[in-house]
C-alpha cells in the first residue's frame, strides 16, 4: 500500500483537552496536561500511526487574548503551527461552549485556505442537545469539511477520528522513523514534564508566571543520565512555595517528575531540582529559544 503522511495543526482555546487528544491519537503521553490554562507553551509535534498513513499532529499553544510577551510568543507560535499545513482541526470544550473567544478565532479560521474540521471534545459531559445547538452554531459560522465529537478523556470517537485524518493526509514518504512519536528532544521533554508536576502538584497555589530551564543533560556510560534543572519564578513568596516547609514538596515535585522521565527514556534518571527568584525572565531571550519559542516584540 502506498504511504501517507501529513500535517495536522491542532488549535483551540485554553483547556479545550488539545494536548489529552494528541496523546489518545497517538497512544502515549507526548504532551504536558494539567487543569491550569495555557499549560502549553511549545509547538510539540505528536506523531501517531493508522495503517500505512502517518499523522503529524502539531500540538499548539491555546489561543488568548495576549497580554505580556510570553502570551504574544505563544499565540504566535500557535499560528504559525497552522501555517503550510493539511489540516486545521480546531478542538473545543463543548461543556464551555460558544464564547466570544471562540468567535474571534472563527473569523480567522474563516480567511484560512486549509481544509478544517471542527472537534467538540468532553461530549461525555455535555448533555445532547446542547452539542446540536454548538454544531449549528460553529457550522453557521465556519464552512468545516467534517464535525467530530469526542471524549479524549474516555477515548469516545477517537478511533474514529483518528481514521479520518489518517484518510485525509496526502500520499507521500513517512517523515520520522516508525517508532518514533515525537519530534521534541530529550532535553526539552525533561523541562515539559517537570513544568507538568509543578503545575499538577501546586495548582492555583503556583501562579502562570514560573519556567523550567534544563541546564544539563548528560548521558552517562552506565546508560542512565543526569539533568539540572531550574525552576524560575518571579518572586521570593513563589519560590517558598515551591520550596515547601523544609524543601519537602520541591522533593515530591521531583520524585515524580523523575518517575515519568524514567519511563518516557526508558532509562534510569538522576534529575536535581533548583529553585531561582528571577523576576525578569519572561525578558530572557535565550529561555525562549530553550522552550522553543520565537521572540515576539
Amino acid at each position: 500500500m502506498t504511504k501517507k503522511c501529513g500535517l495536522v495543526a491542532v488549535v483551540g482555546p485554553p483547556n479545550a483537552g488539545k494536548s489529552t487528544l494528541v496523546n489518545a491519537l497517538i497512544g502515549q503521553k507526548v504532551a504536558i496536561v494539567s487543569p491550569k490554562a495555557q499549560t502549553t507553551r511549545v509547538r510539540l509535534m505528536g506523531i501517531a500511526i493508522e495503517g500505512e498513513a502517518q499523522i503529524l499532529l502539531l500540538d499548539t499553544p491555546g489561543i488568548f487574548e495576549p497580554r505580556r510577551r510570553l502570551d504574544r510568543a505563544m499565540v504566535t507560535a500557535a499560528w504559525a503551527g497552522a501555517q503550510d499545513a493539511d489540516l486545521i482541526a480546531l478542538v473545543v470544550d463543548s461543556k464551555t461552549g460558544f464564547f466570544k473567544r471562540i468567535e474571534a478565532m472563527l473569523d480567522t479560521l474563516k480567511g484560512r485556505s486549509e481544509p478544517k474540521i471542527l472537534i467538540l471534545n468532553k461530549v461525555d459531559v455535555t448533555p445532547k442537545e446542547e452539542l446540536l445547538t454548538l454544531v449549528t452554531k460553529f457550522s453557521e459560522r465556519v464552512d468545516f469539511e467534517e464535525i467530530f465529537m469526542v471524549s479524549a478523556t474516555t477515548g469516545d470517537g477517537v478511533a474514529d477520528l483518528k481514521q479520518t485524518l489518517a484518510a485525509r493526509v496526502p500520499e507521500g514518504p513517512w517523515h520520522f522513523p516508525e517508532d518514533q512519536v515525537s519530534d521534541a528532544t530529550d532535553r526539552m521533554l525533561a523541562a515539559e514534564v517537570t513544568r507538568e508536576q509543578l503545575y499538577l502538584q501546586l495548582r492555583a497555589e503556583l501562579p502562570y508566571a514560573s519556567a523550567v530551564e534544563t541546564e544539563k543533560y548528560e548521558e552517562r556510560r552506565d546508560g542512565s543520565v543526569v539533568i539540572h534543572q531550574q525552576i524560575l519564578v518571579g518572586r521570593p513568596t513563589q519560590r517558598a512555595i515551591v520550596l515547601g516547609k523544609g524543601g519537602a514538596r520541591l522533593k515530591e515535585i521531583g520524585t515524580a517528575a523523575r518517575t515519568q522521565l524514567a519511563e518516557l527514556l526508558g532509562k534510569k534518571v538522576h534529575l536535581f531540582l533548583h529553585v531561582k527568584v528571577k523576576p525578569d525572565w519572561e525578558e530572557d531571550r535565550g529561555l525562549y529559544q530553550e522552550i522553543g519559542l520565537d521572540w515576539v516584540e
